[in-house]
């Protein structure tokens, strides 16, 4: 199957859904592709308990507004890019496929940073990120005792869903120290909507633990988890019994997909963009937490900028205007939020060398550290050749290392072979 659209956005979360309707109004013919089977990205995830929020409902409005000119393609996952503007996909409703863009807009969002401690792969221990998909997916967790950690907002965003789950979260361990919590709290007064956010995730806190400068050292148990071993800030250490453990250290943008296309990095990471949110590479936009991590509201107004900029209306309107001063008041919060939750030595602190560092490939810390860089790593022990080709074990590594990882070429993740067949008629691009 091949296909050709005016604009393609790969990801239908908050900057890809923004970027669409704004996109459409232009006349375009625009198709939004997500490897999830509904839009809504992790912020917007629906389930069977968790219907579609107001501002997902009013995407999905627009959505069926323009259906003539809006595809949406879920399912769906970017193998590789092609020469003169196309993707090779593999989609679970039309199978292997191309497609053809005049205007690219990467809104590939971020995916939870997780670092190994001892147990971490026992069965019951996930991200905190991981823990709300479940949990919007079906997951029954009433009555079990569960203990949340890492750093950044997520952690609350997380108990907020448990709790409504009828979970008993007995603590919450942020590794942020206190001071710089206090500060960045005090700093919300600038965003009353975040602060009206926070009361809100944080109802019901009363009889949990908000434990600051904390980090997770070992799980625990036989068969599955069974208690948590918590460093506290004054050094002492915390045997707490729980039935699960959601550990994350906040999000590091998806830019596999953008690398190989050959656009250009940021320092931290995420994609380099310009004001009118275009990439390095001509035809190719970027919006929302691949740029850069800062929140729902910063990912949706990149978006309509993006949308604005592939459909020719990003000149000096008033609406453009707005639009770009809304992004530099969130670009403000999230450079605070980056100072509060900024990693310490203690969740930086190496685990034991027998801890798995690459769960797919069953690879440990010592392994992993005994090599010179990621690429002997790769080499010699099979770190980052499994299944997640390094996207959990990768963004440990260079946390944990300083190690540059960014090695990404096609297939950017595990395909069928038909699909790839479906690349000879019009060539793979081989960029890195």
């Amino acid at each position: 199957m091949n296909e050709h659209y005016d604009v393609v956005i790969v990801g239908a979360g908050p900057a890809g859904l923004s970027a669409a309707r704004t996109a459409a109004r232009s006349g375009a013919r625009v198709a939004v592709l997500d490897d999830n089977p509904r839009v809504g990205g992790q912020v917007w995830r629906q389930g069977p308990a968790h219907p579609p929020q107001a501002a997902l409902r009013e995407r999905l409005a627009a959505l069926a507004d323009d259906a003539s000119q809006i595809t949406v393609w879920p399912s769906t996952r970017i193998v590789a890019p092609l020469d003169a503007r196309g993707l090779l996909v593999e989609s679970a409703e039309r199978g292997g496929a191309t497609i053809a863009y005049d205007r690219l807009i990467l809104a590939t969002g971020a995916r939870e940073r997780l670092l190994p401690f001892a147990g971490w792969t026992l069965p019951g221990v996930t991200g905190a990120g991981g823990l709300q998909a479940l949990i919007k997916g079906g997951m029954p967790v009433r009555g079990e005792r569960i203990v949340i950690a890492g750093s950044g907002p997520l952690l609350l965003a997380a108990f907020a869903t448990a709790r409504d789950a009828g979970a008993q979260v007995l603590a919450v361990v942020e590794q942020a120290p206190r001071a710089a919590l206090m500060r960045f709290g005090a700093s919300l007064a600038v965003t009353p909507s975040k602060l009206w956010q926070a009361f809100k995730l944080t109802h019901g806190f009363v009889g949990s633990r908000y434990w600051s400068g904390s980090v997770v050292r070992a799980a625990r148990g036989a068969e599955r988890v069974e208690a948590v071993e918590i460093r506290r800030a004054d050094g002492r250490a915390v045997t707490l019994a729980c039935d699960r453990v959601a550990c994350g250290y906040g999000l590091t943008p998806n830019v596999e997909l953008a690398r190989a296309l050959g656009c250009a990095m940021r320092a931290d990471g995420s994609i380099a963009v310009d004001d009118a949110q275009r990439t390095s590479v001509d035809g190719v936009y970027a919006a929302g937490e691949c740029t850069g991590v800062g929140g729902v509201e910063l990912a949706c107004v990149e978006g309509e900028i993006a949308g604005w900029a592939v459909g020719g209306g990003a000149g000096n309107t008033s609406e453009a205007a707005h639009l770009r001063a809304q992004r530099a008041r969130w670009q403000r919060f999230a450079a605070r939020l980056h100072t509060a939750f900024a990693l310490g030595e203690a969740a930086l602190a190496m685990p034991p060398d027998n801890t798995l560092l690459c769960r797919c490939e069953d690879v440990t810390c010592g392994e992993v550290r005994a090599q010179p860089d990621w690429r002997a790593a790769r080499l010699h022990t099979r770190c980052g050749m499994g299944a997640c080709q390094g996207r959990v074990c990768g963004t440990a590594a260079q946390t944990l290392f300083g190690w540059d990882v960014a090695q990404w070429r096609p297939p950017l993740g595990a395909t069928r072979i038909e699909t790839l067949m479906a690349a000879d008629r019009v060539g793979a691009h081989t960029a890195a």
